[in-house]
């Protein structure tokens, strides 16, 4: 895929320009030219959360004196690595050190006059593994086409997520909240516009961007911002708590934040990537996420956001034809759950809390999909389409709603889970890229979806109709983009939405029983 070449008034500038420097809050950054974009990379927002900030909420950097140099990525946080079948598709570099509350700026033209419009990046990773070193999240692209484009890291894991007694809840959420805070403090010198923010992340990303669009700690701060793969939501703080219990059981500590501080890092990361096997999206687990605490986080997202939260903030919002398949392919686990059959089905129930009329309607509606197809849709429904429809349904401020269908060369992988943020950022010439789209992916498509994105970033229409009771979604596939009303209304209608009055129905223990003995086959674990 070559990338694309949308020119501006700002392609007159050249690499052999001298390195660009700036002041910061904290001291001044030199970065360096990149292709007519002056990029800088590892510039701290947040002191090294170790030591006695560990587990704590972010505090402001030391001050520095002279220019810091910032011409290379920053350490990345603490982190397990991938599986080998899942590796094969997704890279996740690691950096060592402890200064990893860092983040990165690509602008076009960094004077403070310049006012370009800003894009805020939120990397994905299930809230335990990603960075924003991934090289698939180029922010070139973006900077090229007039966009300050800013990406950052953030403590992820039971760094960043697990809940303890004797420690506030969500630093991970709070280091994003940081970062937010300084790009509307200090983009101006990077040509960036305070007022112009646009926050937004695909799977976990999207899933932080909502919980910071709620929060009434963010208001002011973000004018757009984009929910890939991810709607706004909590984690169950049962459900964290027994991750934390079982990662104390393992290393014989107690549970408290004390106590796993003086854990052996790397004996933290190999017990927590063990004990995460099972966090599966089909049959879900124990894992870490985002949890109401009373204080950044005081109430369910996307129930704020339906109820009038961030008023004034421009919304777009998407998801793929086929998510489940970056869930279920590595490992081969759709063999597996097809084998089981009506078994899997029974957990799929249980996992998103429905009656035996959701998979009925689904096999009348596809009567030649086989089991782990009903199961992928049914759960991308429930995690994703059923309350991404809800916030888009529920907001007065304009929406805007996609669906990714290109399907990966990869062999089995259809539109999966991430496959679009290649096109998104025009990084498909990128190894890591082609890791998981295969050869040939289209260059025209990167264009179209690449572009989709600038134009909201720059003026928040993407380039179709916003929301409305028709529900258009535009369709980026196999051959030109094309708006469709209501393709998934079908399927979502065979759902209701559980509010406080009808809560959903909890799991019978016969269905229980189906979720621990697949758990303990290990049938639809994560590999």
């Amino acid at each position: 895929m070559r990338r694309g070449a949308m020119k501006g008034w700002w392609a007159h500038m050249t690499a052999d320009r001298e390195n660009p420097v700036i002041r910061t809050p904290y001291g001044a950054v030199r970065g360096r030219w990149d292709r007519s974009v002056a990029v800088f990379r590892g510039i701290p927002y947040a002191a090294p959360p170790f030591g006695p900030r560990r587990f704590r909420p972010p505090v402001p950097p030391d001050r520095w004196d002279g220019v810091r140099d910032a011409t290379a990525f920053g350490p990345t946080p603490p982190k397990p690595p991938y599986s080998e079948a899942f590796a094969q598709y997704l890279s996740d570099p690691a950096i060592p050190g402890d200064d990893c509350l860092n983040l990165n700026v690509w602008t076009p033209d960094p004077a403070p006059g310049a006012r370009l419009p800003v894009f805020i990046w939120l990397h994905g990773g299930a809230l335990t593994r990603g960075s924003s070193a991934v090289p698939v999240y180029d922010g070139h692209t973006f900077a090229r086409d007039g966009v300050v484009f800013v990406s950052l890291n953030y403590r992820l894991g039971v760094e960043g997520y697990g809940l303890f007694p004797d420690a506030p809840a969500n630093p991970g959420l709070r280091d994003q909240l940081a970062a937010l805070r300084w790009v509307h403090e200090s983009i101006e010198a990077f040509g960036g516009d305070p007022d112009r923010i646009t926050l937004g992340g695909q799977s976990a990303g999207a899933i932080s961007t909502g919980a910071l669009l709620a929060a009434p700690q963010a208001r002011g701060l973000v004018r757009r911002a984009v929910l890939q793969s991810g709607p706004p939501e909590v984690t169950d703080r049962d459900k964290v708590r027994r991750m934390v219990r079982r990662m104390a059981h393992r290393l014989k500590v107690p549970a408290t934040a004390e106590a796993f501080a003086a854990v052996d890092r790397a004996q933290l990361l190999r017990v927590q990537a063990d004990i995460g096997r099972l966090s599966s999206p089909i049959l879900g687990g124990p894992a870490f996420g985002v949890v109401v605490d009373g204080d950044l986080v005081p109430l369910d997202p996307l129930e704020a956001l339906t109820d009038g939260g961030a008023p004034g903030v421009d919304l777009l919002t998407g998801w793929t034809r086929d998510e489940y398949r970056l869930w279920l392919v590595p490992g081969g686990l759709v063999e597996r759950v097809d084998r089981l059959g009506a078994v899997a089905l029974a957990g799929a129930m249980a996992r998103c809390r429905v009656g035996s009329e959701v998979p009925r309607g689904y096999r009348a509606l596809r009567p030649d999909a086989g089991t782990a197809e009903l199961v992928g849709q049914m759960v991308t429904d429930h995690l994703l389409r059923v309350p991404l429809h809800r916030l888009a349904d529920g907001r007065q401020d304009p929406s805007y709603v996609y669906e990714f269908a290109w399907p990966s060369r990869r062999p089995g992988m259809g539109a999966c889970h991430a496959l679009e943020l290649g096109f998104v950022f025009d990084s498909g010439d990128e190894p890591d890229a082609r890791k998981l789209a295969g050869e040939g992916a289209p260059q025209d498509l990167a264009d179209a979806m690449h572009g989709a994105w600038v134009r909201f970033v720059t003026d928040g229409s993407p380039g179709w109709e916003r929301w409305n009771e028709e529900h258009p979604v535009r369709v980026f596939g196999d051959g030109a983009p094309h708006t469709a009303h209501g393709p998934r209304d079908r399927e979502l209608a065979l759902w209701t939405a559980p509010t406080p009055e009808h809560p959903a129905p909890a799991p019978t223990p016969e269905l229980r029983s189906v979720v621990r003995r697949l758990r303990r086959s290990g049938a639809l674990r994560r590999t």
